[in-house]
C-alpha cells in the first residue's frame, strides 16, 4: 500500500472512515490521556477528534500524508491556518492544532515536539500486516515514557472484508507492544455495514509507554 493508494481514495471521496463527529469512544474515554496534554494523532485525516480534543484543553500534533484533506479539515471548521514549510513536511496551524501534511514514517521527535500521549483510531488499523510493525517501532520511537495512549482497533476474519479498516487482533496488538502495559477497556460490536456483516468488533486499549 502506497502514497497512491491513500491519494486516490481522497481524491475518489472513498473515504468511509471518515466519521463526521467525535468518535464515540474517544468522547467515553478521553480523561486517560491527562488533562491539558499535548496529544499525537498519526494518520489524522481531517477527523473531527482533533477539534474535539482541542476544545477539551489539548493540544494536539497530527500527521496527515494527504494534504488535501488537511486544508479539508481547517477549511470545513472556518480557519485559516498558518501554513509554513517545516522539511519535508508543510504545517498547517490554529487554535491549538498543529498538523504535519507529508509521510508520517519521515516524522522525528524535532518536528512533533514533546509529545503527552497518544490517540490512535484510524492509523494502525488502516495499515496492511507488512506495515504495522513498523508503524508501531516508529509510535514507539516518538512516545516518551510514561505517557499514555488511547487505541481502537477492529477486529474480525480478514478474508470476509478486504481492507482498510484492516482486522488486527488483540494478539497481535499486544505483540507489537510488548514491554508496555496495554489494557482492554472495552470491547463492542463495529458499526458500518461491511464491519457488521463480517461480524467485526471494535476493542479499545489503554496504553502506558
Amino acid at each position: 500500500m502506497d502514497s497512491a493508494f491513500w491519494h486516490s481514495r481522497w481524491g475518489a471521496g472513498q473515504i468511509g472512515f471518515h466519521e463526521g463527529q467525535p468518535n464515540a469512544h474517544l468522547v467515553k474515554h478521553q480523561a486517560v490521556l491527562g488533562a491539558g496534554t499535548r496529544v499525537f494523532v498519526p494518520l489524522c485525516g481531517k477527523t473531527e477528534d482533533l477539534a474535539y480534543l482541542a476544545a477539551q484543553g489539548h493540544e494536539v500534533v497530527g500527521v496527515e500524508l494527504v494534504e488535501s484533506a488537511v486544508v479539508a479539515f481547517f477549511s470545513e471548521h472556518g480557519v485559516t491556518p498558518e501554513v509554513k514549510k517545516d522539511g519535508v513536511f508543510t504545517r498547517y496551524s490554529a487554535n491549538g492544532i498543529s498538523i504535519l501534511a507529508g509521510d508520517f514514517f519521515a516524522v522525528t521527535p524535532e518536528k512533533v515536539g514533546a509529545i503527552g500521549a497518544l490517540y490512535d483510531r484510524a492509523a494502525v488499523i488502516a495499515l496492511p500486516a507488512e506495515m504495522r510493525a513498523d508503524y508501531v517501532e516508529h509510535v514507539r520511537a516518538l512516545m516518551p515514557h510514561d505517557a499514555p495512549g488511547l487505541i481502537i482497533t477492529v477486529e474480525y476474519e480478514q478474508s470476509r472484508v478486504e481492507g482498510p479498516p484492516f482486522s488486527v487482533s488483540e494478539s497481535e496488538l499486544r505483540a507489537h507492544y510488548a514491554g508496555l502495559s496495554l489494557e482492554r477497556v472495552e470491547e463492542v460490536s463495529a458499526g458500518g455495514p461491511r464491519l457488521v456483516a463480517a461480524g467485526a468488533l471494535e476493542k479499545v486499549f489503554v496504553a502506558k509507554f
